[in-house]
């Protein structure tokens, strides 16, 4: 779960680490009474959970009212990647004198914690050979460990113990709420050498909000993902034509992959997961075909804790009510596939004995102008 800028930062004010002030608006009027409050210069700053704003000139400086209002309307509506913004933050313009990089990410391949330092903020910091990468236990990191990391560091000895409580506060940050990455890219040193997070970058593991029911207000769903989770399945929109569908994740993820080889492009990741019912998929396709970009369907299903042919009487009623009205194809094998291909026998679904038939079938049926063919 990728928190938004101004959701990070609320977690990093309940952890002592300083951040502007800053407030954020949905419209005109909202931006303009909260400048009011914040005063002059303050920066405006979509709220994406992609990156990029900068270089997309979506980060600007006012001065005046007449900036807010003149620059407010065309952020707010400008997609990056994308991605139209949930907001738009006006936030305090500060001094800066220096700007550091400090961040926390779950490194699974070592089982730690890894931490990294650099006395060069604002930079993509796989660009920078200038930084200290220092692998912690799941427990955290100690003062004295981040003190030896400061150390390591060419930064004025002045800022040393401000930068060791910034990497302590994440530390116990990260650990508390089950976080992935935490990162403040820059965090910024201003005059009498106190430091700022100027931008936050927070993503959470969202299998662990059942844990804490704290975090809950910082998940973003789409009205398609909230409708799945309502109904028990797993589900993404993708932004090609061909729906994926299957039950599993790694046999949907692996088909995915099989059209993209193919040249094809997924326009959604769907997983019935193990406790689907026939109505639960009947949902499922349902949504499917209110997307208005897909064009087939591909069903890879692979019966064993789900009955195939609670699907296939999904799929049945709904060609027979209208639910879907784009082709479908689908490769069903394993418990009652024989009476799940009874059931489609006479439906419009086209059963395919191999998933590579049912793929190659998909393809053909999409109009050749949306094919995205790689030679």
């Amino acid at each position: 779960m990728r928190l938004l800028e101004h959701e990070g930062k609320d977690l990093f004010r309940q952890y002592g680490i300083k951040v502007p002030r800053s407030a954020l608006a949905n419209s005109v009027d909202e931006a303009v009474r909260f400048a009011t409050e914040i005063g002059y210069p303050l920066i405006l700053k979509p709220q994406l959970t992609v990156g990029g704003r900068g270089k997309e000139g979506a980060i600007i400086k006012c001065t005046t009212e007449r900036d807010i209002i003149n620059k407010f309307e065309s952020l707010i509506c400008n997609r990056i990647k994308g991605e139209l913004p949930r907001g738009i933050l006006l936030e305090q313009a500060v001094d800066i004198k220096e700007e550091l990089y400090v961040s926390f990410f779950l490194n699974r391949s070592k089982r730690c914690f890894s931490v990294i330092a650099s006395p060069e903020g604002g930079v993509e910091i796989e660009s920078t050979v200038n930084k200290i990468v220092m692998d912690v236990p799941l427990a955290g990191i100690e003062r004295a460990t981040a003190q030896n990391i400061t150390a390591e560091l060419s930064i004025k000895e002045s800022l040393r113990n401000p930068l060791v409580d910034v990497i302590l506060s994440l530390s116990k940050l990260v650990i508390e709420k089950e976080v992935e990455l935490a990162e403040i890219n820059p965090l910024v040193v201003l005059s009498g050498e106190s430091v700022i997070a100027l931008d936050s970058k927070v993503i959470i593991d969202d299998n662990s909000l059942f844990r804490h029911p704290e975090l809950i207000k910082y998940e973003h769903l789409s009205e398609q993902e909230a409708q799945a989770r309502r109904n028990g399945f797993s589900f993404v929109k993708l932004d090609g034509n061909i729906a994926i569908v299957g039950n599993g994740a790694g046999l949907v993820m692996s088909t995915l992959d099989m059209v993209s080889d193919r040249g094809g492009k997924a326009g959604t990741f769907l997983d019935f997961g193990g406790s689907a019912t026939r109505d639960s998929i009947y949902e499922a396709l349902k949504l499917i075909d209110g997307l208005p970009q897909i064009e087939v369907i591909l069903i890879n299903l692979f019966g064993g804790i789900v009955k195939t042919s609670l699907v296939a009487q999904a799929i049945f009623d709904g060609y027979k009510e209208g639910v879907i009205s784009v082709p479908l194809f689908a490769r069903i094998s394993g418990s009652e596939s024989d009476k799940a291909r009874e059931i489609l026998r006479e439906g419009k679904a086209r059963m395919f004995d191999s998933v590579e038939d049912s793929i190659s079938a998909a393809l053909d049926a999409i109009s050749p102008k949306e094919r995205n063919i790689h030679g």
